[in-house]
This record gives structure tokens, sequence and C-alpha cells, in this order.
């Protein structure tokens, strides 16, 4: 087996040859850097006690230690091997210890979120995780006292399939993603024996959406969120006129607002791809700005500055109802729905016939982007900045050398975008497109 002085950079970049390898290091007689024929790095360490020759394995957790840390570990077996205590035997004592009785799910995650998710996740990724586990694991699910010993497959399956059966797939295919990780890193600090999650795949598999809101649908949209009010009419707004994520406009803090330049930009901390994004306020979002109380105080969009506001699902579906009054009473149909049954002579027995299909926040986005090009005919590259998309219509040895941020024409397609909506919202001449047929 070679024998080098084994440095971080060989140890990062070392590739698996297609059978185990062994890598001794020079500056410590016993310890090499084992590669197996799956690329998996692992830390090992010969050395002789009672006249036989043993070998200690130093757990990984996904990535090896760098060399000098596996060299004070190895001196520090070596040590003990000195004073007459047997590493191997003291390892596997620790491995068959019973897990604590009062160790429990909630003090596995917090542990969890405390000393693993804060510091290496990003702060939106972070708050999300936190706040989808506290409320459907601990909350919904009663996790809380249940101990980590008791934590079966079965339990894991009946929580995320009843999140599937309510008609949030994906969000279960998240919550279950979420829990595999975090039983992983239980297991890699020997909080448990084993991942319940070994062997389960997510609930559902998931479709790309491409819900697109029709004309008659933004107008509906643009007349129903000034109805609903602050913060939420405000938000879903510029949530069309921005064409950014909702956690991005949500948490829009004032400090990231330039009123005199007319730009908004988000710090990386709070992006997806992790990369700063200046966003052009249109005339039309800076009127919302304007219309939100408490100025140029921490969060735009909370009660106390410091914490963002909740409730999104509710608001959506407040959203979505204003939005069937609005397209009932351009048909001059009755706006209750008993009313309206009676109108279009649909009994009781049968559901009501779906007058706007599901559409999401996110949705908005999406429309966003959609009618830019569609409409206005806004190049593709100019979309996926507005987006900001790390990887877009500009790939290959292109985007290595294309740094443009094409700022000047982001600001022209946003406010573009602004006048197209304003143009659309307030002409109602526009025919309603969408009809209700009652069929036997």
């Amino acid at each position: 087996m070679p024998t080098k002085h084994l440095t971080n950079l060989f140890v990062e970049k070392v590739k698996p040859l297609g059978k185990r390898m062994e890598y001794f290091d020079a500056s410590f007689p016993g310890l090499a850097l084992r590669v197996s024929e799956s690329g998996h790095k692992a830390w090992v360490l010969f050395y002789r006690a009672h006249g036989k020759q043993h070998r200690y394995t130093f757990k990984s957790n996904g990535e090896p230690m760098k060399p000098d840390a596996a060299r004070k570990a190895a001196a520090s077996v070596l040590q003990k091997v000195q004073d007459g205590i047997d590493p191997m035997m003291e390892k596997r004592a620790l491995r068959d210890q019973p897990l604590p009785i009062s160790d429990t799910f909630e003090t596995l995650l917090r542990d969890y979120l405390e000393h693993h998710a804060k510091r290496n996740m990003k702060q939106s990724t972070y708050s999300e995780t936190k706040r989808s586990l506290e409320r459907d694991v601990l909350d919904r699910g009663k996790w809380k006292n249940v101990p980590l010993a008791g934590i079966t497959k079965r339990h894991v399956m009946h929580l995320v399939d009843g999140i599937a059966a309510t008609g949030a797939e994906v969000h279960a295919n998240r919550i279950h993603s979420r829990l595999r990780a975090l039983f992983n890193w239980a297991v890699a600090k020997d909080r448990m024996t084993s991942s319940p999650m070994h062997g389960l795949k997510p609930p559902s598999k998931e479709t790309e959406r491409e819900r697109v809101l029709s004309h008659d649908e933004i107008r509906w949209f643009w007349k129903a969120s000034e109805e609903i009010g602050w913060p939420f009419g405000i938000i879903s707004r510029l949530l069309l006129l921005t064409a950014q994520r909702r956690t991005e406009v949500g948490d829009l803090d004032w400090s990231e607002i330039n009123l005199s330049k007319c730009i908004w930009t988000i710090p990386s901390g709070r992006t997806k791809n992790g990369l700063s994004h200046e966003v052009h306020l249109s005339e039309g979002a800076l009127q919302l700005i304007h219309q939100v109380p408490m100025p140029h105080r921490g969060r735009a969009f909370s009660v106390t500055g410091e914490r963002s506001v909740s409730g999104y699902s509710r608001a959506k579906d407040r959203l979505a109802e204003a939005m069937i009054k609005l397209r009932r009473r351009e048909l001059a149909l009755p706006e209750d729905d008993e009313a309206y049954r009676k109108a279009l002579h649909i009994p009781k027995s049968r559901p009501l016939p779906v007058e706007i299909p599901h559409w999401t926040l996110h949705d908005l986005r999406r429309t966003a982007t959609t009618k830019m090009a569609e409409e206005l005919k806004i190049a593709p590259h100019v979309v996926d900045k507005i987006l900001n998309h790390s990887t877009g219509s500009i790939r290959g040895v292109a985007r290595i050398y294309n740094r443009a941020e094409y700022a000047d024409e982001r600001r022209i397609a946003l406010d573009q975008w602004w006048k197209w909506i304003e143009n659309l919202a307030v002409d109602n001449s526009i025919p309603v497109t969408s009809k209700v047929v009652n069929l036997r």
C-alpha cells in the first residue's frame, strides 16, 4: 500500500480506483486513509496490543476528518493502548449502551435545529425546516414526548401518509426528506442505532406545475387582493409585480429598500441560490410599498417589525373566494352559493362546478414570467435574471463568460409588466372567457 504525506487537498481530491485502497500517512506510522470502491473515505489506525495487530476505524459523519484531526485522534487511541485500555472494547461498549429513556423526539429536534440546522442551513431554509417539523410533527403528529427508541417506520408512515391524504402531497414529501435528514444526523451522533426512514420512499411522485393564470383570472386576482387588504393583499400584488418568491416578499425588511433608486436588494441569506439579488421597483410596486404602515422599521409585513406575518393559506383561500364572487358579478350571476345553485339549476346533491381552477401563490411567479415572455416579448435571459436563476437560458461556456446583470433591461421589463397589469386590471370591457355549463 502506498505511503505518502497526507494533506487536506489529497484527502479531498483522491478518487476510488476500482478496488479498496489504503494510503498510509508518512508522518504518523500505522494511520491510513481508506478509500472504498464506492468512494467512501474513512481513517483507520493499525496498532499492536498484547502481541496482536488490531485495526481501529474512526467514525466519519459524512466527510472524513482532516489529516491533522485524524493524527490527534490516532494519538489519543495509542495513548489508551499504552494505559492498558482496549479502545475497541471501549468503542463497542459505547455502541451497545442503551439509549436514555429521557431522550425524546422533542429533545432530538431541539438539538438538531440548534447544533446542525442553524449552522449549516440558510436562514430561510432553517426557518421553514423548524416551522414545518414543529407544527406537523411535534404538534399535529403528537411526537413531542415519544422516546427515540420507540419511533418506528410505522410511526413515520402514519404521519407522512396522513399529511399526503389531506391533498398536501408535496408538503408530505418535504416532511419525509426533513425527517430523513434529522434521523441520519441522530444516527451519526449516536442518538439512535438506526434510522426509521431506512427503506421508506416519499409518499408521492411530484410533477412540475404548469399553472398560469389567464387574463380574466389576473384581473379578478388584482381586484380581490385589494378587497382583502393589508398585509396579504399587498404581499400578493407584490408577488405578481416582482415575480419573486413568497418568503422573499413576505420577509421584506425596510433596510433592503432604496426608495430613491427604486431598488429592493434581497440579501444572499434570503435567496434560494445564496446570491444577493436586486429587484427594480416599478411605479406599481412603489405604490404598494408606500401603503405599508410603520415605514422604515424592521420587517415591512409585521405587527412588531421583528417577525413576519403568517397565515398565507387562509389568505389564499380568501383571495380565491373573492375571485369567484368577482367572476359571478361580471357574469351577472348571484354571488351567494345557494342562489347560484338555483340560478343554474344545480341540485344540492351535486358539487358546484369548478369556476376557477386551483392555483397557488407560487403560480403568480410563473404567471408573471410567462406573460412577460408571451405578451411583452421579454427576452428569456432577462426573465432569468429577474427570477434570480443561477442557471437559465445562458448555459455552458457562454454562461462562464457572460456575467452581465442586464439591469437596464430588467428595469424596463418590470416597468412594462406593471403597465400591462394596470391596463388589464382597469379594463372591464375585456370579455369573460370562462363559462359555466350546467350538465345533466
